[in-house]
Order: C-alpha cells, then sequence, then structure tokens
C-alpha cells in the first residue's frame, strides 16, 4: 500500500512539473510573439559619411536637398522635396486622455507623422521612409512604405530601434491589390507580399537622418527617438494609423 501511495506521489509530482514546464513555455512563446522586431531595416546598413551637394528652396517654399552619403560600399546621391515643417505640440494630459479617439496620419510627401486626438492635430513630427518615399508598397523587398489604413498591432520598448510599434501590414486590402498586381504580370510571381513594417527610432546618435530627410529604411515610418519616446506613451495598441503619398 505504501509503494503504491509513493508512486502516486511521484507520478503527479511528475505531471505538476510537466504542467509547471508547460506553462513557462507558452508564457515565453507569448513574450517573444508579442515582441516582434523583425523589422527589414535591421539587414541595412547605417548611411554615413552624409554631404549635403546643394540645397535651395523652390517657389513652393519647398526645401530641395541633394545629399551624397555611403551605405555599405555603395555611394548613393538622391535629391528629395521636403516641404517646409512647422513643429507642433499642443499641451495635453496624457492620463487623461481618450486613448480610442487618438489617430496617426503619416504623409509620405510631407515627410511627416501627425497625431490627431479628436480630429484634431496634437503633434506633428519628422519622418522619413525607405529609398522611394512616394511609392506604394508593392511586395517584399521594394523597401517602400505601404499606404492605406492601417492599426498599431503590438509594441516593443526594446527594439533595436529605439522603440517599435507594429502595424498590421498586410491587411486584407493590401493582400487584395498584391493579388491583382500579380495577375497583371506587374510584379513576379514567385514575389512575396512582405511584412513587419512598423513605426520606429533610430539609433543612439542617428537624428540627422530624420532632420536632413535620408530616406534609409526598408518601408518602415522612421522618427527622432525624442519623438517616438512621446509617441510610444501616448499611443495604445489598436490606434488607427493612415499612411498617405
Amino acid at each position: 500500500m505504501k509503494d503504491r501511495h509513493a508512486h502516486m506521489s511521484c507520478y503527479w509530482k511528475s505531471a505538476i512539473l510537466l504542467f509547471s514546464f508547460l506553462l513557462l513555455c507558452v508564457a515565453s512563446f507569448a513574450q517573444v510573439k508579442g515582441k516582434p522586431d523583425k523589422a527589414k531595416t535591421d539587414t541595412i546598413p547605417r548611411p554615413r559619411d552624409i554631404k549635403i551637394l546643394e540645397e535651395h528652396r523652390d517657389k513652393n517654399g519647398n526645401t530641395v536637398r541633394t545629399l551624397q552619403y555611403y551605405l555599405g560600399q555603395q555611394r548613393i546621391t538622391e535629391t528629395q522635396t521636403i516641404p517646409s515643417y512647422s513643429s507642433l505640440h499642443v499641451p495635453i494630459n496624457p492620463d487623461t486622455l481618450n486613448k480610442d479617439s487618438l489617430m496617426l496620419v503619416v504623409s509620405k510627401a510631407k515627410y511627416t507623422l501627425d497625431v490627431y486626438y479628436r480630429r484634431k492635430k496634437i503633434r506633428s513630427y519628422k519622418a522619413v521612409f525607405g529609398p522611394k518615399p512616394l511609392e506604394n508598397k508593392r511586395m517584399e523587398g521594394d523597401r517602400c512604405t505601404p499606404e492605406g489604413w492601417f492599426t498599431i498591432k503590438n509594441k516593443n520598448a526594446a527594439s533595436k530601434y529605439n522603440k517599435f510599434m507594429l502595424l498590421n501590414y498586410p491587411t486584407d486590402s493590401s493582400i487584395a491589390a498584391f493579388t491583382r498586381l500579380k495577375a497583371a504580370g506587374a510584379i513576379p510571381q514567385s514575389a512575396k507580399i512582405g511584412g513587419d513594417v512598423g513605426i520606429h527610432g533610430i539609433w543612439k546618435g542617428g537624428d540627422d537622418m530624420i532632420e536632413l530627410g535620408v530616406c534609409w529604411t526598408d518601408g518602415c515610418v522612421a522618427l527622432k527617438n525624442k519623438d517616438v519616446d512621446e509617441l510610444y506613451t501616448l499611443v495604445p495598441e489598436g490606434t488607427r494609423v493612415f499612411i498617405r503619398k
């Protein structure tokens, strides 16, 4: 009888240990899944030796800037037309905000990310994108920022690029557009739609990339670190994001 009780006690101890191990595995998986940082920018070398070759204002007051820099061993020369920018920082109390009333609007043509609260603009941040900022994303690897309506899927405070807010790309409309492009032969049949698009900061000391309008990402929206720090505290998961040209 004692042997039977000892056997049963050993059995239940083993079962409890196994159950605890499984719970630990599930928790670890959920933690990793909840903090993705798979931005394609992880594979891009940092721009270096940046020079302004020429800069002037056009008749509309836009800054036309020709930059030259190195990306790995490749020398890049690009000209960007950047509209005049006015910083906006309306005083608010983050603790009393109705977070469901927040919305982000990204304008690729204006190089900005604006925060709206109850349809009133309360923040405007400078932003940069991939090297072809005015083109819509067509497929994985084109380094373009997708356009349309998205939501913030989840957030990672420990990103390589300071903070990372993952968007729910691809959406159903993104998939439909991708399917049409394939059917029309506009992109290869082997193409993939891509993913891991988000809003993030930049490496320490890299804010000049944003200030100068260097479009270096793989399609993500990049902000200055102080701006992404503030944005991260303002917007929760589920916040609506509209990205336009």
